[in-house]
């Protein structure tokens, strides 16, 4: 970290408080702090996505205890649906990792950028499908295809659930609360079992690590006070517009 401008620093600190602020709040956001380290830091793939994720144990123990006390994590079916979340990705998030080590740097940037346009693409699909239907709670077949899918994607990009859990159970009919609490508790899970891959290979860099996780434990409080009390609207717009911007740098910046 020593080599970076205090420039650098602070923009780091700033996209990860905006960050963690649309994990709580609207779920992605999470790449945010990903691509920050791969667009202003000369880590390796691996290193990103190392540091990147292990924040998420972090993030996603103040999501889970955060929604708890709101009382989202206390309903039988939100338990529900985060436990199967949470099994599959034990399962996911190790194959995640170790495509990820052999990801060389160009085309890890264009994975990324993918990334982030399919990321921006599932929240304005969400916002569509946001039309008052009835709700509904997807069976185990189901939770475990998303689980295992969402983890195996953290696992190579460096990132938590929410990000794609959040806006696929949103789709699936799965009340908006529900599944921002569900997604925390998988989160955790994904972000403990990457840590582990990624820090066996000596993949984390913890400076960077504190760095980035400090602001993105404060953004999670932040985003989930406005996740009960906005709309989230002008967040969402903002989340969208910034990850649509910087896909097609990261496809041709690798």
């Amino acid at each position: 970290m020593g080599d970076l401008t205090l420039g650098v620093v602070v923009l780091l600190a700033v996209i990860s408080l905006v960050g963690g602020i649309g994990i709580s709040a609207v779920g992605p956001g999470g790449v945010l702090p990903t691509i920050g380290l791969f667009a202003l830091t000369p880590l390796s793939p691996a290193t990103v996505a190392g540091t990147a994720i292990v924040t998420h144990i972090g993030t996603g123990l103040a999501g889970t205890a955060v929604y708890t006390r709101s009382g989202q994590l206390r309903e039988p079916h939100t338990r529900r649906t985060a436990a199967w979340l949470s099994a599959a990705a034990l399962v996911g998030t190790p194959v995640g990792v170790l495509i990820n080590t052999h990801v060389p740097k160009d085309v890890f940037g264009i994975v990324l950028g993918l990334f982030a346009a399919l990321v921006a693409a599932l929240i304005c699909y969400r916002s569509w499908r946001e039309d008052g239907r009835p709700a509904a709670h997807p069976r185990i077949l189901a939770l475990v295809v998303v689980g295992l899918c969402v983890s195996l994607a953290s696992g190579v990009v460096g990132v938590g659930g929410p990000m794609l859990t959040v806006p696929i159970l949103v789709a699936l009919r799965v009340p908006v609360l529900e599944a921002l609490a569900a997604a925390q508790v998988q989160s955790i899970v994904i972000a403990t079992v990457g840590s582990i891959g990624f820090g066996v290979h000596g993949s984390i860099d913890w400076a960077l690590a504190l760095l980035i996780g400090v602001p993105e434990l404060l953004g999670v409080v932040v985003g989930w006070k406005v996740a009960h009390l906005l709309p989230g609207r002008t967040l969402k717009i903002a989340l969208v517009v910034i990850l649509l911007a910087l896909a097609p740098y990261l496809m041709l910046h690798g």
